[in-house]
């Protein structure tokens, strides 16, 4: 395993980053293809036998169940000051007033809830998984930093923003004397680029990690055209953020001819791209079987050429902003 560090920081992360999504039981059955602590034990043993040390969840992930079983499994196999594990907070905990958001209030009452289902006693990078427009900016960072200061959180992180609302939040935090976003987690992949033209340059002059979410853009990538997974057929929200316009088919046909060149998977090859692209720390992979991380780790050793790279880029035409 490659291990790098976490933007300007000192913490050592692995270069792939295991999404907990795919893991727990929502009881409200949203989805299907999520798997039980049995078989999320068996993903979670092999990214460990790997080497990788990253995990990220989030407090909405299957009802809070993907916390759960990430920290108990971790627990029981895991050395905890060798881990580094990623949560977020923001999306909807319960249906009453305070619910949702980044208000002190639910900021301190969910870091709470998670440190208690993740058996843990500190998170290493919690994140906010949207910005919260209801909420003053300024309410939201100093009640970030009063947990970094407390010791509850080591690291905090942003996901999918503008790149000026980014600037807004990192510029507050220096005004301030506060804690400051380390990292960025934003949609990222080989279908949707636009992150390219502001986001990947303010968080590479800024310093900030970059953890790419939906890195084979919901399995896509993947897969030959036209095939679709599980989670392609009930992903409502993964179902709005790709057209599957010609150039979809000419990018997805391109990834399929630069695996077989090199003798490797679809995923393979859309993840080595990513680690080829400046300030990108590690994808944050969702796997579901064992092979999928298998494939992941090759990517590490994958060195696209200059004609791999015109291949897999060429066809690509703007998209609209998505992911938030």
């Amino acid at each position: 395993m490659q291990y790098t560090k976490l933007g300007k920081t000192g913490l050592d992360v692995s270069r792939i980053c295991v999404g907990a999504m795919s893991f727990g039981v929502a009881e409200s059955g949203r989805h299907t293809w999520t798997l039980d602590e049995d078989r999320s034990r068996q993903i979670i043993t092999a990214a460990l036998d790997h080497g990788i040390n990253f995990f990220d969840t989030a407090n909405i992930y299957s009802d809070g169940t993907s916390e759960e079983i990430l920290g108990g499994v971790l627990g029981d196999l895991g050395d905890r000051d060798s881990l580094v594990i990623a949560t977020k907070v923001h999306g909807p905990t319960h249906h009453g007033p305070n619910g949702r958001g980044l208000s002190r209030k639910h900021i301190m009452t969910e870091v709470e809830a998670s440190l208690r289902r993740l058996d843990t006693d500190y998170i290493d990078l919690y994140q906010i998984h949207r910005l919260d427009p209801s909420t003053p900016l300024e309410e939201t960072l100093e009640a970030l930093h009063d947990l970094v200061k407390s010791g509850k959180v080591r690291y905090l992180g942003a996901s999918s923003m503008f790149a000026w609302e980014l600037t807004k939040a990192l510029y507050t935090a220096d005004l301030r004397g506060i804690s400051r976003f380390v990292s960025m987690q934003d949609h990222y992949n080989l279908l949707y680029r636009e992150e390219e033209r502001e986001m990947l340059p303010l968080c590479l002059d800024q310093g900030l990690g970059v953890l790419p979410w939906s890195p084979l853009a919901r399995g896509r990538i993947a897969r030959p055209w036209g095939e679709a997974s599980e989670r392609l057929r009930t992903d409502k929200f993964g179902s709005k953020l790709y057209a599957a316009d010609h150039s979809d088919r000419e990018i997805i046909d391109a990834v399929g001819h630069v695996a077989e060149r090199h003798q490797t998977s679809r995923a393979t090859v859309g993840l080595a791209w990513l680690l080829h692209q400046p300030g990108v720390t590690a994808p944050i992979v969702g796997a579901t079987q064992t092979r999928h991380l298998d494939e992941a780790v090759n990517a590490l050793d994958v060195e696209l050429t200059e004609r791999d790279l015109d291949e897999l880029t060429s066809s690509y035409l703007p998209r609209r902003v998505s992911g938030f």
